[in-house]
């Protein structure tokens, strides 16, 4: 957001302010160069996150939670078309409900964080904080479904989670604490299941790809990398070109019937048989904001979609000696009223101690997609100068046409993000048919589709065969769009009959 006092031109008349001219606001580090310092560099100086006092916990600052809000309207508007309601559940479980489902315990156990006293005083029994909602709703679900009548059951909660990472924590992609939301739906047939799964993540395709400008690859975990007591995890994986590293972008999983067994989830059907229900989880995590930055950022800092940015255009006066600096800042406050009047998030910078330079390179830092001009010049001529914050191209454009000129802009600075997204992360996926091959490519930070023979051994050892430094390389997904594969095709690692094309990479 603007800083304080941006929205207020100055007065006239008082002592003139001393003028800060030096930027003194660019980046340390180059994103080509040591990719890991200037994302904590960026996500800083941009005003995303500031920095806690407890490792791998931030502070999300209003820049990255407009964002965030931003995503949630939208998903929200969806789910709630689908006849999903939202509810809200506690953020404690017991220990005993936790440790219900093993696999899924198991999958989460080294991550628990644990209540084990109140005031100085141990508690009898130890109380986790949810690293996700499944224990902690499917009591529930059993007690309120009895019929058919009862389904399906679609609900979602917006809120916090806790999984104590020890490893690598990475502001957005990687933390202890974050938002997310967490849909929990039980079903009466596989299919009407199999069919949501599909539904939701369609709709996070649409946040990375229409919201984020990020591109994701639909397809399916292997049995090795799905959710632990899951039946199988779809997801939308996004890719880092400048770190060779795969995103898991947003999961919706087929939970089967696993749960529903330990829970006792059952219900009585329309012939007054009793069957078990189907149930499905999903979610996606402020991780989203994390992935945007990785793509977009440059060696200025940020650079926000139209669609998502808090402030999709600043508006600069730039008053010349003895220029009608009233005149400027009335033609300033009309821009953005008309923008504004347009459904156009804007707000103009009248801070007067600080130069036109230095406030070019601040709006720059936060990413504003566009940035608005008026000086002398543009007065006389009854026109704007507009700056894209993606390719720095700059244009005129005359009052008139201002309201439709900006809104062009903007929808063409959301394709050209996309666009340039796609042909970064497609230069980066290599093709490959043995393990040379894919050592050679992993080597190159590639994003690698090989046939593979789907046996969760091989995959096992290809992690052990591909330890180091960098980290081992795993699956990604199996794409749902899968190329020919002929016939007598072999696994690239273990030269068995392939049966399908599989992503494979290094991932966060």
């Amino acid at each position: 957001m603007a800083s304080k006092g941006a929205n207020n031109p100055a007065a006239k008349g008082k002592k003139k302010k001393e003028v800060k001219k030096e930027t003194g606001l660019g980046l340390s580090y180059k994103k080509d160069e040591n990719f890991g310092e200037w994302y904590s560099e960026v996500v800083v100086n941009g005003e995303m996150i500031e920095y806690y006092d407890i490792s791998g916990c931030y502070i999300l600052r209003p820049w990255a939670m407009s964002i965030w809000e931003v995503m949630q309207t939208f998903f929200d508007a969806e789910i709630k078309k689908m006849k999903i309601k939202n509810c809200y559940f506690p953020l404690f479980v017991s220990s005993s409900v936790l440790q219900k489902e093993k696999d899924h315990i198991e999958g989460f156990a080294p991550e628990v964080a644990w209540v084990t006293k109140s005031g100085d005083s141990e508690l009898e029994m130890p109380i986790a904080i949810r690293p996700t909602s499944e224990t902690v709703m499917y009591p529930y679900f059993s007690k309120w479904i009895r019929g058919h009548r009862d389904l399906p059951l679609r609900l979602n909660q917006w809120c916090n989670v806790v999984r104590w990472e020890f490893s690598n924590p990475t502001p957005f992609i990687r933390s202890r604490e974050f938002l997310w939301q967490e849909g929990h739906t039980a079903f009466a047939t596989k299919e009407e299941a199999d069919t949501e799964v599909l539904d939701v993540l369609e709709l996070y395709r649409r946040i990375y790809e229409e919201f984020l400008a990020v591109p994701v690859i639909k397809g399916k975990k292997s049995e090795h990398e799905k959710f632990a007591g899951g039946l199988y995890t779809t997801t939308v994986e996004a890719f880092v070109p400048n770190t060779g590293r795969g995103v898991q972008g947003a999961t919706s999983h087929c939970l089967g019937q696993n749960f529903a067994k330990m829970f006792e989830i059952n219900f009585e059907n329309e012939k007054g048989e009793k069957s078990m229900v189907w149930q499905n989880s999903w979610a996606y995590t402020t991780r989203t904001i994390g992935v945007m930055i990785m793509v977009h950022g440059d060696d200025k800092g940020l650079v926000l979609p139209p669609k998502v940015a808090s402030l999709q255009v600043v508006v600069i006066p730039v008053p010349y000696k003895d220029a009608n600096t009233q005149g400027i800042f009335d033609a300033c406050a009309d821009v953005i009223k008309s923008l504004e009047e347009a459904g156009i998030r804007a707000e103009a910078d009248y801070r007067d101690n600080y130069s036109p330079g230095w406030k070019y390179s601040h709006w720059e830092m936060k990413g504003v997609p566009l940035r608005i001009e008026i000086g002398p010049k543009d007065l006389a001529n009854n026109q704007v100068r507009v700056v894209r914050r993606d390719n720095s191209a700059k244009s005129d454009i005359p009052m008139a046409d201002l309201v439709k000129g900006v809104t062009d802009m903007l929808d063409s600075i959301q394709k050209s993000l996309f666009d340039a997204a796609t042909q970064k992360r497609d230069a980066c996926i290599h093709t490959v048919h043995t393990w040379e091959e894919f050592a050679e490519a992993l080597g190159q930070k590639k994003m690698i589709l090989a046939p593979w023979c789907d046996e969760e051994e091989v995959e096992k050892d290809v992690k052990t065969r591909t330890k180091g430094e960098m980290g081992a390389a795993k699956s990604l997904c199996t794409p749902f769009d899968q190329p020919a594969l002929p016939e007598g095709t072999l696994c690239f690692a273990s030269g068995k009959p392939a049966k399908k094309w599989t992503y494979w990479g290094r991932s966060y």
